[in-house]
């Protein structure tokens, strides 16, 4: 009797230590954000938290997002859905996707920080969870955005 107990003593155990241990879903965050002008067509790079150094940038091969320039799609009442990776640092650079497409490599650094138009671009940044989640992303976002549900989702900035 006691061999039984200590057996599912220490299989329940095992896996309970599996599911705290289990891979979060993987997938491409679904981003909606709003900007001070429209920089819509142009390229976003990532900053440092104090907007002095570029800490991320695409080659320009890069900017694709299924084929097509990851120009972040338009959404109700302002709202953009990002394709390209954003995040609460976000400059975006003189260039646009199209222009950025044409280079055969990504310019320097100091090249690239040079071209930068907007180093505090975002009024309002929302992570809307995996886009997988989703079986129309656009629809379903717009639906919550016209709802005025959007800060049912967690907000970054």
């Amino acid at each position: 009797m006691k061999r039984l107990m200590l057996f599912f003593l220490l299989s329940s155990g095992v896996a309970l230590a599996q599911e705290r241990s289990a891979p979060a879903r993987q997938g491409q965050p679904t981003l909606v954000y709003k900007t001070r002008k429209d920089y819509r067509k142009l390229v976003p790079v990532l900053l440092s938290a104090d907007k002095t150094a570029i800490v991320a940038y695409p080659a320009p091969t890069d900017i694709y997002y299924r084929g097509r320039l990851a120009v972040p799609v338009r959404l109700k009442r302002g709202y953009l859905l990002d394709n390209r990776g954003i995040g609460s640092d976000v400059g975006f650079l003189k260039l646009t996707y199209e222009e950025y497409a044409k280079l055969s490599a990504a310019p320097p650094l100091t090249d690239l920080y040079d071209q930068l138009i907007d180093k505090d671009p975002l009024t309002e940044l929302y992570d809307c969870g995996n886009r997988a989640d989703y079986k129309n992303v656009v629809a379903e976002l717009n639906k919550t955005i016209t709802a005025g549900k959007l800060t049912t989702y967690r907000k970054i900035k």
